[in-house]
């Protein structure tokens, strides 16, 4: 488990972290979400010690992570894939961390092969693509077989196949029991990979719940409707007292607060036809946008047209 508790961190008169408080847990992948600027990568950084907070503390299994003896043994993290020494191959890259944490030589061809370097284990790692630089840190986090594993961004360079391997690795090390902690901006991606999300702007605590709570508290649940009855339907509903919204542009309605099983009910009834009849509900993408809108630090604009 790793515990935050008022974790601060300023830099001059700028604060990047503002008295964060959570815990990441066992057996799930949390997904560590936040806008650029967010504070997001500074306070993966406070958890291993590479940055010193202002205030507040952070504890790996109830450590501080310069107290843990062989540190790699509990957690592994992958921050920069390009932190490696590029004169050296993956395997001493590897070997060298291995030596320092007491972990056995024959881990670092396990390693190797479950991240599928093997075939270029030897070659320097400077001359790596984005990919195969991501598969080393991957490497090297999962060095120690530890208990907790932190990833920012780790999907990035990879192509799908990869991008598949790393979501099942992540969600088959949680179902181990394991802790999995992972920051990225691929809302596609966390949505299929994350079982808890914790949010920050502007370094504070937005959210620290389940990904199902996330979506239902922060995005529109309704109903999409289209029938060739369009006018009968929409009189039909009336009368029951169900306010359907016209949406000109796709030739539809939309019901808020009404199940879908009630309406398909209303219009079987009335024997009017449908040609849709979908419960519609954001995407982890829109749920996040709506949250952090105004914690973004930086807003892009569409040019302007016509020179003007």
């Amino acid at each position: 488990m790793i515990e935050l508790e008022g974790l601060t961190k300023r830099f001059g008169a700028k604060t990047a972290v503002d008295d964060l408080s959570f815990q990441v847990k066992p057996g799930a992948v949390t997904g560590f979400l936040g806008p650029n600027g967010a504070g997001k990568s500074t306070t993966m950084r406070m958890m291993l010690d590479l940055d010193n907070p202002t205030s507040g503390t952070v504890r790996i299994e109830g450590k501080h992570y310069r107290d843990l003896k062989e540190p790699l043994k509990h957690i592994g993290a992958l921050l920069d894939a390009k932190a490696m020494h590029g004169g050296r191959s993956a395997y001493n890259n590897l070997l060298c961390l291995a030596q320092s944490n007491r972990i056995p030589k024959s881990r670092v061809d396990e390693v190797l092969d479950l991240v599928g370097l093997t075939p270029v284990a030897r070659k320097k790692s400077k001359g790596f693509s984005l990919g195969m630089g991501q598969r080393l840190g991957i490497a090297a986090a999962l060095l120690g077989d530890p208990e907790i594993l932190m990833f920012d961004e780790p999907v990035n360079g990879l192509d799908p196949e990869g991008i598949l391997w790393i979501r099942n690795l992540m969600k088959g090390l949680a179902s181990e029991g394991r802790t999995i902690f992972v920051s990225s901006h691929l809302m596609s991606e966390m949505a299929l990979t994350a079982d808890h999300l914790v949010v920050i702007g502007q370094g504070k605590l937005l959210a620290d719940l389940s990904m199902a709570d996330f979506i239902h508290q922060n995005s529109r649940s309704y109903v999409r409707l289209r029938s060739p009855q369009q006018e009968r339907l929409k009189d039909v509903l009336h009368g029951a007292g169900i306010h359907a919204v016209s949406v000109p542009a796709t030739g539809t309605l939309e019901i808020d607060g009404v199940p879908s099983e009630r309406i398909g009910e209303l219009a079987a009834e009335h024997r009017i036809v449908l040609h849709e009849l979908s419960p519609q509900r954001a995407s982890l993408e829109e749920a996040f946008m709506r949250m952090t809108a105004d914690s973004v630090e930086y807003h892009a604009h569409a040019p302007r047209q016509g020179g003007e």
